[in-house]
């Protein structure tokens, strides 16, 4: 026993032990008040001091893990990016400390089995900045501009979330404009005769969700969750209609797992009164009379069976055939919503009404839902001098 005590030494913090075989192992309390064994021997007494001095150092700093801790952080560290992705989705709030919303979570989803499927087996250590502009180019050169744009925005979410966990040192995403990334083709809103066309076309009970989305600039899930009791109609003495405000506080999406999921708009500026110009009173009142459901919880616009939501996929049956007989078959329904947008600032609305009227919650976005016209000989004139 003396001989044992002898090859003991007492340091400053913890205490380092010759043994039989001439290594030499360091012990320390450690804060939860247990003793610890380095986890390895060492050759010498400096290597053995230096690893209590970084002990010590983890302690003063609160940096300091049990073993037991340390081994769990560890396998934290070496978890793949598909595994924390699914993770982080599960867990992930928007800033109204809310949960992910099914379309969001089937989205993100679809993008880690498709465009990241190439990162999600890697270990998050093991994702650097190389290997990230790499599989981007990658997925540049194929051409979908706008699926790169929104993989490397999820990614660079995702990793950030684990840097600020500290599983990664730094966020491995650091490309300069790399979630803004597009295609390069702008969504034209159709032209008054286009527009014209379309409505005389389509099938009679789509025409007021037309209406509803040129005149009212109201999304595709927030129009087909219209009820009629979201409609206000205001008649004068006469029994004249003198005003329709269409409520918007509700929408609908669908994702094949989940079917279809109502919820409130996209951000609580999405919540909010349209009101509906007068020339198309007259084809909601008639669409209400005819297609409509007599009961306040009635769809304006539900399926075939009267009830349940219309799946856009059924809508565009009818509504591919209507833009063709205009000539655009390049626009997508949401182009109606950016028509109510320019409709709407060309009557002198500001910045701010406009993106009150289209549910924004930034000035940027009610921008990009402006257009320029074919009215420039009727703005021209309005330059003259007079004289």
């Amino acid at each position: 026993m003396a001989a044992q005590s002898k090859r003991k030494r007492r340091e400053t913090f913890g205490q380092v032990e010759k043994l039989p075989s001439g290594r030499i192992r360091a012990r320390y309390l450690g804060p939860d008040g247990e003793r610890h064994n380095a986890p390895a021997t060492f050759s010498t007494l400096t290597d053995a001091r230096a690893y209590l001095a970084r002990v010590q150092d983890q302690i003063a700093r609160g940096a300091w893990l049990s073993a037991v801790d340390a081994a769990a952080a560890e396998a934290e560290r070496q978890q793949t990016l598909g595994t924390y992705a699914e993770k982080w989705i599960t867990e992930r709030t928007n800033s109204r400390g809310e949960r992910l919303r099914p379309a969001t979570v089937h989205e993100y989803r679809r993008l880690l089995a498709g465009p990241l499927a190439p990162l999600t087996s890697r270990h998050l250590s093991g994702i650097s900045p190389a290997a990230v502009r790499t599989w981007r180019t990658g997925l540049l050169d194929t051409g979908k501009m706008t699926q790169a744009s929104r993989a490397y925005g999820l990614l660079n979410a995702i990793m950030s979330t684990a840097a600020d966990d500290r599983l990664i040192s730094e966020n491995p995403c650091t490309i300069k404009g790399g979630q803004s990334t597009h295609t390069g083709r702008k969504v034209l809103p159709p032209a008054d005769a286009e527009l014209d066309t379309i409505l005389e076309t389509i099938t009679p009970r789509f025409r007021a969700l037309v209406l509803l989305a040129a005149w009212g600039g109201l999304r595709y899930g927030e129009a087909t969750e219209l009820r009629r009791r979201d409609l206000t109609i205001t008649r004068n003495d006469a029994g004249e209609i003198v005003l329709i405000r269409v409520r918007v506080e509700r929408g609908v999406t669908h994702t094949t797992a989940g079917g279809f999921q109502v919820g409130p708009p996209k951000s609580e500026a999405g919540i909010r009164t349209v009101a509906l110009p007068p020339h198309v009173h007259g084809e909601i009142v008639g669409h209400l009379e005819e297609h409509t459901g007599r009961f306040p919880d009635s769809l304006l616009f539900p399926a075939a069976d009267g009830s349940s939501h219309l799946a856009q996929s059924t809508f565009t049956k009818h509504w591919y055939p209507a833009r063709r007989a205009a000539g655009r078959d390049d626009m997508p329904f949401h182009a109606l919503r950016h028509y109510g947008g320019t409709a709407y600032a060309q009557t002198g609305a500001t910045l701010k009404e406009i993106q009150a009227r289209l549910g924004h919650s930034s000035a940027g976005a009610a921008m990009r839902y402006q257009h320029t016209t074919d009215r420039d000989d009727e703005l021209a004139a309005r330059m003259a001098r007079r004289v």
